[in-house]
Order: C-alpha cells, then structure tokens, then sequence
C-alpha cells in the first residue's frame, strides 16, 4: 500500500531504499509495451483531504510534457501515481514498462552508498541483461530439441525462441547495456559531481549532491519514460544545460514538473496546468512565456465576464422587485379618462406580468448558468513593514574580513550597506549556500583567519533551501503562533501572506507539500522582517507564480537582502548589485 503523507518518512534516515526506484509494470520480453503514458479517470486523497480529482491525459511517445501548478495541487502526487510508486483511490495509469521516476527528495538508507544509488537507477536495464541472457540459452537449447518432437511444434519453438531473443536484443540496444560505465562516467561529469568517490555514504554528502547522483542513476538505467520532479533543483548552469540536451535527445515520453521557467521555456513541448479552479486539468501547446500571456488574458475575459454577469443580474433583481412594481402604481386613474380606465389599466397590467416573467425567466436562466466568481489568487502579499530600526552608524550593516571556511570559502573584504539588493551567482560547490550561512550565524569563520562584525542589533534570517519542521504534527498555524507570538500571530495572520489556502492552515506540515513547507518558513521570516534577509534559492520547490510575486516584493523589502540563486529567469531580470564566486573565492563583482 502507498504511504500516506503522515506516514511517509519525515528524514531520509527513515526513508525506503533506493532500489524501489525504478518501476517495471511488464515483463518486456513478453508482451508488447506500451510507448506512452495514459491516465484514466485519476482521483486521489490523502486522509479526508482530496489531491487530484477525475484527472484524465495521454503523454505521446514524443511528448516532453512540462507540469505546473499552485504548490499542493498534486504535481508530485500525479507524477508517483504515473510512476506506479502509489495507487490512485480512483482511476488507472498505463504506462511502459520501465518507467523511470525521479523523487524530488531522494529516498535512501543511512548504509546506502553512491554505488547503491546508481545500481537501484540499473534495476531495469539489469534485467534486461538477464532476459537477453536468458533468451541466448533458449535460443541455443532449442536447436537440440528432442528427435521426438513433431517438426512443426519444432519450427514453433524455434520461432519463438527467435522472437523472444530478437525483442531482447532490441531492448538491450535501445538501452544501451554495452556501455554502461562509460554513459555513467559521462553523466556524472555532465552533472558536475564526478569528484566524489562512488562508495562515499549518502549521508555524508550534501543533498543537492544526492539529487545529481539520484538524476544520473535515473538517466543512466534509460528507462522507456522518464517523470521527473523538479529535475533542475541543484543543478548550475553547465549541468541544467546537460539535461536539457538529455532531455531533447530522450526516446521516449518525458513529464516534468519543474520552476525554472527558462527551462520550461526550453525543454517543454507541451504544458498541462493542474488547476482545480478550471476543471482540472489545463493543456497548452506552447512555451511558458506564450502560455503566461494567454493565461492573464483567460483571467481578464474571465473576470469581465463575471462582472457584467452580475450586473445584470443586479439590474434583473431591481426589475422584479421595484420597476414591475412603480410602473404598475404609476398608471393611475385620471378624472378624465373614467370610461376607458379599465381597458388601459388591463392593458398595462398584462404588459407588466409580461416584462416581469421575462425578466424572471432571464434572471432564473443567468443565475443557473453563470461564471463563478475567479477565485482569488494565492499570491504573495508583500513583505510587511516593521523592521526594528538599528542605530544610526557609520559603516556597513555586515563585514567579512579575511573569512576562510575550510575548503569552502575564502573571502578577504565583503561589505553590506543598508538597504542592499546582492545577487549572489556561481557554480556548484563555489561557496554560496556557504556564504550565507556564514553571514546568517549558522557556520563560523576560522577564528584564527578572520572576522565577521554586524552592526550592533542586526537580525539576520536566512530561507534555506531545504526547510525541515522537526515536529511533522503540528499545523501550520500552530508552528506559526508558537514561532511569532500569539500577539504578533493576532495582528499577523499566517492567512494575511497569501502563502498558504485556508483549508492548508490547519494541516499537520507533515501532509503539506515541500513546496507548502517553505511558503510557511517563508511566512516565519517575513511575520518578523529582519534587517539582512538572505535567501538560498528562492524559487526552488516554490510555484512559478509565487516565485515571481516573490521576486518583485524583495524590491520594496524594507532592509538589505541577498539572493544566491541559479534561477536564469530571475538573474536575467535582477537590477541590482552582483557577486560571482568560484571555489570559495570572489571573482567578479559589481563595483560599490
């Protein structure tokens, strides 16, 4: 049986291991597979709490299928019930038969090594070894068969001996099973982890570095139909550029649900939306940024349409209840017009019922058929104000000066001033998750080698890119009361943000999706906007919707803000100051 939320592994000590990762729905050298993807009728809930509801949608052999979507509208739940790693309550997934699926968390055991994490990726191509193994022997065995045997079972045997060792044969081909350390060699390059020796523990590594191990394995097995969740997460520019050819390259459907938005643009044949507001399920054929733009011209036809809508059923309540009404106590009787009084008041008394059941009609017809109200967008609120002001003083807000982190980080001279807007970039493993977490307090500097001195009162928070709650139990508003105050948690709703839905609030964050457990460590920052806000790959596990809310709200952030991202989208439109790093060294930045 799937896990629920609540009984999913809430560390990766816990968490199943990594040989489950690869699903084989058919025995490929029996029956024919299917080359797409194809979900039937899908509704899934977890608890009393619905995800997908009657979800129907074919993903072709040439497909390379982008998902998006609000975070918690069930893109990681679609993509594991189209794995087969979960069953729906309703409905049926056909799939083919090696079907790869890529975790945005990767799921392994404390004893588990690098070497462990690829062999689980090779499950399937093993077994194609076998079967083409298998089918050698039986070919060779049946040109032995007994004297006894009727030459036309004979030619049958021999026939089918020949097929099975001929489909064997294609599918080893097609995966490729001859070259399989040197596609590995190449993978762990392109992904830029190939330092890192391949009986290292898993936990010993950093967790972006587990997801490019988990992303080659998955690669490496070539599997018939690839679903990945949030692939480019971890990933720089050379590697995402990697997997973008990857991809394009790849011989089969491809579905991913993703943020990065000039991936999306790049790599995407075709969008689906899983927007409950909308029936479901939207498909577009076109790019991201096409689909932005008729997406907000959907929102303004459908918002028009909603206000005429109601204004004239304003107009049709007033003609039932006041115009039938004065117009029939308008027409009074004049002394003289005695005589023909009563054939003109029938007259208008008729034409009055007329106007009002026309007028009936309509309105019963419009109120029954009418657009609902667009719901409201769960959007970012803004940052609040009401940072406690520091003390006026000379010189910057923060200053390293001469900071090493062992093998991480080398900085002679870096100053904040108030009210900065930095834009931190370089490769993996170049120092910047580091540097932030130098400046937030949580990793200190070799005493012996430098400083870091804050200006007397500096809060610092820091949005790290993987948020753990160590209480899965608690709700979001109780982790927000207990966080904040229950004052500041009165005046503050956890509501007010925008961030989560109201019916997500009361949710144990153990049920919420990765990307809901960040929009609340979010909220816990901003409740209380420090005066330095640093933040470690915004846009990651966030909706592209919210991303981009989020990104425009840091311009009026009352305080000095850095941002260490691999975003493309975000470091093509950021207007502020920059810094490279490289090997825990600056090698470029925007003059003061």
């Amino acid at each position: 049986m799937p896990a629920t939320p609540s009984q999913r592994p809430t560390s990766t000590a816990q968490a199943a291991p990594v040989r489950a990762r690869l699903v084989n729905t058919d025995d490929v050298s029996r029956k024919p597979s299917p080359t797409h993807i194809r979900v039937d009728g899908v509704s899934h809930s977890y608890g009393e709490h619905p995800v997908l509801t009657d979800l129907t949608m074919v993903v072709d052999k040439k497909d390379r299928l982008g998902l998006i979507g609000e975070n918690g509208v069930g893109k990681s739940t679609l993509l594991r019930i189209m794995g087969g790693a979960e069953d729906p309550n309703v409905g049926r997934v056909v799939r083919p038969a090696r079907t790869g699926l890529l975790w945005q968390e990767v799921q392994y055991l404390p004893s588990d090594t690098v070497h462990d994490l690829i062999e689980g990726g090779l499950v399937g191509l093993r077994g194609i070894e076998r079967e083409l193994d298998d089918a050698a022997i039986a070919l060779s065995e049946g040109a032995g068969i007994g004297s006894g045997t009727h030459a036309s079972e004979e030619a049958t045997l021999a026939r089918r001996a020949n097929a099975r060792y001929a489909r064997a044969l294609a599918a080893a081909e097609a995966a490729d099973v001859w070259n399989v350390e040197a596609r590995r060699d190449e993978l762990i390059a392109g992904l830029g982890i190939s330092g890192i020796p391949l009986d290292r523990r898993l936990d010993e590594i950093s967790g972006g570095q587990r997801s490019r191990f988990a992303l080659a394995a998955l690669l490496l097995g070539r599997p018939l139909a690839l679903l990945l969740d949030e692939p480019t997460n971890h990933l720089d520019d050379n590697a995402t550029d990697f997997l973008r050819k990857q991809l394009i390259n790849w011989r089969g459907p491809v579905v991913f649900a993703s943020h990065d938005r000039a991936f999306l643009d790049e790599v995407a044949t075709v969008l689906v939306d899983i927007d409950p507001t909308r029936d479901g399920l939207v498909r577009f054929s076109g790019t991201y940024t096409a689909y932005l733009v008729e997406k907000a011209a959907e929102r303004k036809r459908w918002e028009h349409q909603f206000r005429t809508e109601q204004a004239e059923l304003q107009r049709l309540e007033y003609t039932l209840s006041v115009t039938a009404r004065e117009v029939s106590n308008d027409f009074g009787r004049k002394d003289n017009d005695k005589v023909g009084f009563d054939f003109k008041a029938g007259n208008v008394e008729r034409a009055v019922a007329r106007r009002v059941r026309n007028a009936e009609a309509h309105y019963l017809d419009l109120e029954e058929n009418q657009v609902w109200a667009p719901p409201t967008q769960l959007s970012f609120g803004g940052i609040p104000k009401g940072a406690q002001s520091l003390e006026e003083e000379e010189g910057p807000l923060m200053a390293l000066s001469g900071a090493r982190v062992a093998g991480r980080l080398a900085i002679d001279d870096f100053k904040l001033k108030d009210n900065a807007r930095l834009l931190v970039t370089g490769p993996n493993g170049a120092g910047k998750s580091t540097l932030l977490s130098v400046l937030a307090g949580q990793i200190k500097v070799d005493a012996a080698a430098g400083t870091l001195r804050t200006r007397k009162g500096l809060r610092v928070a820091l949005l790290e890119q993987d948020v753990r709650f160590l209480e899965p139990h608690l709700t979001a508003r109780t982790i927000y009361e207990l966080k904040v105050g229950e004052k500041r948690a009165a005046a503050l709703p956890l509501s007010s943000f925008g961030l989560l839905v109201a019916r997500d609030i009361d949710r144990p964050v153990g049920e919420l999706s990765i990307g809901q457990q960040r929009r609340l460590a979010l909220a816990l920052i901003i409740a209380k906007p420090p005066h330095v806000f640093l933040l470690d790959e915004p846009s990651n596990h966030l909706s592209l919707t919210l991303a981009s809310e989020l990104e425009d709200a840091l311009g009026t952030y009352p305080g000095a803000v850095i941002v260490a991202s691999h975003d493309r989208w975000l470091r093509q439109r950021w207007t502020g100051t920059r810094m490279e790093l490289s090997n825990g060294q600056v090698v470029a930045a925007d003059a003061e």
